[in-house]
C-alpha cells in the first residue's frame, strides 16, 4: 500500500475540522497551498558539463505572517511530500504562536554524488531560480534533510548579491559567523525535551521511563544525550541501517554511540570493538524491531510513515512522540487512539527547531545576537505554553493530542486567513461552541 504524506495532511485536517467549525469556502482555501513552484535550473558540473536540476518551492500559507520552512536535497524528493510538509509546517508554526505561514522546498538530488564545489554551484543556482519569491518578508528557507548551516550561507550570500545589500534574514539555520543563532543546531531535539518534560508532569511518568529513539541523526543524537542527562533510560537506538538494543539503559554509553556513528557513519557500528562483536550487553536490531520494543516512550525521529497500520497493533509503548514529520499514518493514528497510546504530534512535539529559527530570523531583522541561555529560556516557555494550550483543547474536547493540536493551529491560521482574504466575520465559529459541531 502506498502513502501520500500530502492527502495524510489532509486527513488530520479534515478530523479538527468536526470538532472546530469553519466554512466551506475557507475550508477549501486552508486544504490548498497558496502556490506551488517547479524549477528546471543549469548547474555545471566538475567535469565541464552542464546539468539540470529539479527544484521545488510549496508556499502553503502566508496569513500569519512570511511563509517558513526548509529545503531538502534529495533522491526522492517530490512534490506530494513537499505540499506535505509545507501544510504541517503552516499549522506548527501556528501550534507554537510564531508569526510565520509554512513552506517548504527542495531539490531531487543525490548529494553524496556531488563534489563540494558542485553542492554551492547548485545551492547558489537554486537560489537565483527562486529568488523572485524569497526574502525576509516572502519566503524564509531553512535547512531540512541533507542541507546543512554551509548551504544556508551560500544561500544567504546569493540572495544578498543578488538584491544589492546583505540581507541574512532570508534563511535561517546559518552558521553562527554568518548570522546564525546560538541553540539552532539542537533546538528541535531541545525544544521536543521540553514538551517531553510537561508531558511527563501531566502523566506522573517516571523519571527513569523507558526511551526508543529511532533516528540518530542531529536531532535524534541530541535527545539521548539530554534524555540520559535528564534521568530518562534510553534503551534503543537506531538508524538507517539498523540499531542496538540494551534494556539496561545505554547510559554513559550514549557519548561512545555518537562518536561511533560519527566515524563509521551508522550507529550500529557500536557493537563492535575493533573486529569482536560486543554482544554480552547490546542486541542487534531492525528499525521494525525496535518500533515495536517493549518501552515506556517510543521517539520516532527519522522520516515519515514509520508508523502504519501493518505495526501499529505490536507497538508497546505508553507514549509517542514525534521528532520526526509525519512518522505515523492516520490509520495508524486510529489504532493507536484505540489501544490508549499517547501521541504527541509532530507539529507540536519538533516545533523547536522552527520557533528558534524564528528567533534567529528576529535577531538579524535587527541585528542583535542572544546567547543560548536566552535562546533556550525563550524556547522552553514558547514549547510549554504551546504544551498546555494543547493539553487544555484535549481535555476540553476528550481528543486525542493531535487533533487538539490542530484545533490550535486551525483556529489561527483560519481567523488570519480570514482577515486577510476580507471573508466574513460569521465565516469562522469558535472551538469552544460546541463539542458536537461539525463542519458541514
Amino acid at each position: 500500500m502506498s502513502y501520500n504524506p500530502f492527502e495524510h495532511a489532509l486527513q488530520q485536517l479534515e478530523k479538527a475540522t468536526t470538532l472546530h467549525k469553519i466554512d466551506d469556502d475557507l475550508y477549501e482555501i486552508l486544504k490548498r497551498p497558496n502556490r506551488t513552484i517547479e524549477v528546471f535550473f543549469p548547474v555545471r558540473m566538475d567535469n565541464g558539463q552542464p546539468r539540470i536540476f529539479h527544484g521545488f518551492r510549496v508556499q502553503y500559507n502566508n496569513a500569519r505572517g512570511p511563509y517558513k520552512g526548509g529545503l531538502r536535497f534529495h533522491p526522492e524528493t517530490n512534490m506530494d511530500e513537499i505540499k506535505a510538509l509545507a501544510a504541517w509546517m503552516t499549522w506548527k508554526c501556528a501550534v507554537v504562536g510564531i508569526p510565520f505561514g509554512g513552506g517548504k522546498g527542495g531539490i531531487t538530488v543525490d548529494t553524496r554524488q556531488l563534489s563540494r564545489g558542485e553542492l554551492e554551484r547548485l545551492s547558489r543556482g537554486f537560489t537565483r531560480a527562486l529568488q523572485d519569491v524569497i526574502g525576509p518578508d516572502k519566503d524564509v528557507p531553512a535547512p531540512d534533510v541533507y542541507t546543512t548551516p554551509e548551504i544556508m550561507a551560500w544561500i544567504a550570500d546569493e540572495y544578498s548579491t543578488s538584491v544589492g545589500a546583505p540581507t541574512p534574514a532570508v534563511v535561517t539555520g546559518k552558521p553562527l559567523h554568518a548570522g546564525g543563532s546560538e541553540g539552532r543546531d539542537t533546538a528541535t531535539a531541545q525544544g521536543g525535551f521540553f514538551v517531553l518534560h510537561s508531558l511527563r508532569k501531566k502523566l506522573q511518568l517516571p523519571n527513569n521511563a523507558r526511551v526508543a529513539i529511532q533516528g540518530f541523526g542531529n536531532a535524534g543524537a541530541t535527545m539521548v544525550r539530554l534524555l540520559t542527562e535528564a534521568g530518562f533510560r534510553v534503551i534503543a537506538v537506531s538508524d538507517s541501517h539498523g540499531g542496538i538494543l540494551d534494556m539496561r539503559g545505554l547510559g554513559m554509553n550514549a557519548e561512545y554511540l555518537a562518536r561511533t556513528k560519527k566515524e563509521k557513519e551508522f550507529a550500529s557500528g557500536a557493537y563492535f570493538d575493533g573486529t569482536r562483536w560486543d554482544a554480552e550487553h547490546y542486541q542487534a536490531i531492525s528499525n521494525a524491531e525496535l518500533l515495536e520494543c517493549d518501552c515506556d516512550i517510543l521517539i520516532p525521529a527519522a522520516i515519515e510513515n514509520q508508523i502504519t497500520h501493518e505495526n501499529a497493533e505490536r507497538i508497546r509503548a505508553q507514549v509517542i512522540m514525534e521528532l520526526a514529520n509525519g512518522p505515523t499514518t492516520p490509520d495508524a493514528d486510529e489504532i493507536l487512539a484505540r489501544k490508549g497510546i499517547i501521541v504527541v504530534p509532530d507539529i507540536l512535539a519538533n516545533a523547536g527547531g522552527v520557533t528558534v529559527s524564528y528567533f534567529e530570523w528576529e535577531q538579524n531583522k535587527h541585528k542583535e545576537h542572544w546567547s543560548k541561555d536566552v535562546v533556550f529560556a525563550k524556547l522552553e516557555e514558547v514549547m510549554a505554553t504551546a504544551f498546555d494550550h494543547v493539553w487544555d483543547i484535549h481535555k476540553r474536547f476528550q481528543t486525542e493530542l493531535r487533533t487538539a493540536a490542530y484545533i490550535v493551529a486551525l483556529e489561527r491560521v483560519a481567523e488570519a486567513t480570514q482577515a486577510q482574504w476580507g471573508l466574513s466575520p460569521n465565516t469562522l465559529s469558535s472551538p469552544y461552541a460546541s463539542k458536537t459541531a461539525t463542519r458541514k
